[in-house]
């Protein structure tokens, strides 16, 4: 089986703590540990440019009009992103677990994957960038619990 960038994120979201694997010092170690666990090499490097593109997001200080307000999406965001996949994301925001400035991380870091986008993998996206911001347990905990426990996201 073909492994996947984020496939290799998803190996890391259940068998690390953040801290392990968001630490510069650490992802030596994990690499080794990953590819010693049968990860491609490549897919391994690129989960880790992913994860340090996830990092440089919460440097940048992104302001968004008013709430409520209709996100337009680009061809490109389009092609690769499914009208079921940003309905999952617009769902999230309407409960209050994504707010304008996340579902932007979640729709740049979907792009940043050279892989198919499924509902599947942009759930796992957006906990992971969930899982990157320090005021947002409350709505990883409820997301997590959507991934985990609740299976099909109902419309």
């Amino acid at each position: 089986m073909k492994e996947t960038v984020l496939d290799v994120l998803m190996y890391l979201l259940e068998n690390y703590q953040e801290g392990e694997f968001a630490d510069a010092d650490n992802q030596d170690t994990l690499h080794e540990e990953l590819v010693a666990a049968g990860f491609p090499e490549e897919e391994v490097r690129q989960a880790f440019r992913w994860l340090d593109g996830l990092a440089a997001q919460r440097q940048l200080p992104i302001v968004f009009g008013p709430s409520g307000a209709l996100r337009l999406y680009a061809r490109e965001e389009m092609a690769k992103i499914s009208a079921e996949c940003r309905g999952f994301l617009m769902y999230l925001e309407q409960l209050g677990i994504l707010d304008g400035t996340l579902r932007e991380v979640v729709i740049d870091r979907l792009m940043a994957l050279r892989e198919e986008i499924d509902l599947e993998r942009v759930k796992w996206v957006c906990l992971l960038v969930l899982m990157n911001q320090p005021d947002a347990e409350e709505a990883f905990g409820h997301l997590e619990e959507m991934v985990y426990y609740h299976g099909e996201f109902k419309h």
